[in-house]
């Protein structure tokens, strides 16, 4: 019932959902960052498995099969509850649409509860021995966890329309990976278990939020005398916002690690085939 409650679609909000569809989320190029480094923080008894599929998740986590963009799934606009940290909001799905109602929550996003759905579904794919759903379940699950590391999938400042800061959010998630990621080092530390993956989704996203002043700040000092995004702009935007950047990139990485080795201890810690 859950499930059926966070995909809920709304014909209104389709049209909307076309357009938001393309604002949110980490760029291609560090989802598959993430997701990679991601495999290197588990343990001993998972890493055969990850490793054999280690290039079947980096090639599927951009697109996690069976999500369409009027679901909302992808991010969820904690700031539309007011001021941070937004404890007007409960974080029970069933208490905030009681709360709110369903269509609200939908129409501002839902991705703290679809990543407890997703790391759900993965534990079911271990413990009934479905590896090939696994591997589709692995990848989507990291794509969900990965976009609640970016704060530009926490607000309603979504593509920087708000502060008069357009296109900021590609700025930030796409542009300076793109263009520095050969430079940076991104350092997952080991997986650990979580033990509430929605309460931990919600500690994800607020803390991704927290930074959110930060990098418009940066965007705006980066972007001063300056009259578009070259090279000069670029330098300037990496030099003061790139030890977040990094931060958020390793966390992600770490917390993906942490919902694939979750998912497989609450599944019994079943034995995971090494292909």
């Amino acid at each position: 019932m859950l499930r059926r409650a966070c995909v809920f679609a709304l014909p209104l909000l389709a049209a909307v959902a076309l357009t938001l569809s393309s604002s949110y989320g980490w760029g291609e190029s560090a989802e598959r960052l993430i997701a990679n480094k991601a495999v290197d923080t588990l343990p001993e008894e998972m890493l055969p498995f990850f490793e054999a599929n280690r290039q079947f998740i980096v090639e599927h986590v951009t697109e996690p099969v069976g999500v369409q963009p009027e679901d909302h799934t992808g991010f969820i606009q904690l700031d539309h509850y007011g001021q941070f940290p937004f404890s007007a909001l409960p974080h029970s799905y069933a208490a905030a649409s009681l709360k709110y109602t369903k269509r609200t929550l939908v129409e501002y996003g839902v991705l703290p509860w679809q990543i407890g759905i997703e790391s759900e579904k993965l534990k079911d794919n271990f413990r009934d021995h479905q590896w090939g759903e696994a591997k589709l379940s692995a990848a989507a699950l990291a794509h969900f966890v990965a976009a609640a590391s970016d704060p530009f999938n926490t607000t309603m400042n979504a593509d920087g329309h708000l502060s008069d800061q357009p296109g900021v959010n590609q700025r930030y998630d796409t542009g300076l990976v793109d263009r520095y990621q050969l430079f940076f080092f991104v350092k997952a530390n080991q997986a650990s278990y979580i033990p509430e993956p929605t309460e931990r989704a919600f500690e994800m996203c607020l803390e991704a939020h927290s930074w959110l002043e930060n990098i418009l700040l940066s965007d705006r000092r980066a972007h001063n005398g300056l009259t578009g995004y070259g090279d000069d702009y670029y330098d300037h935007f990496y030099a003061q916002a790139g030890a977040v950047l990094i931060r958020q990139l390793s966390d992600a990485s770490t917390n993906v690690g942490s919902y694939w080795m979750t998912a497989w201890i609450n599944a019994g810690r079943p034995q995971l085939p090494s292909h």
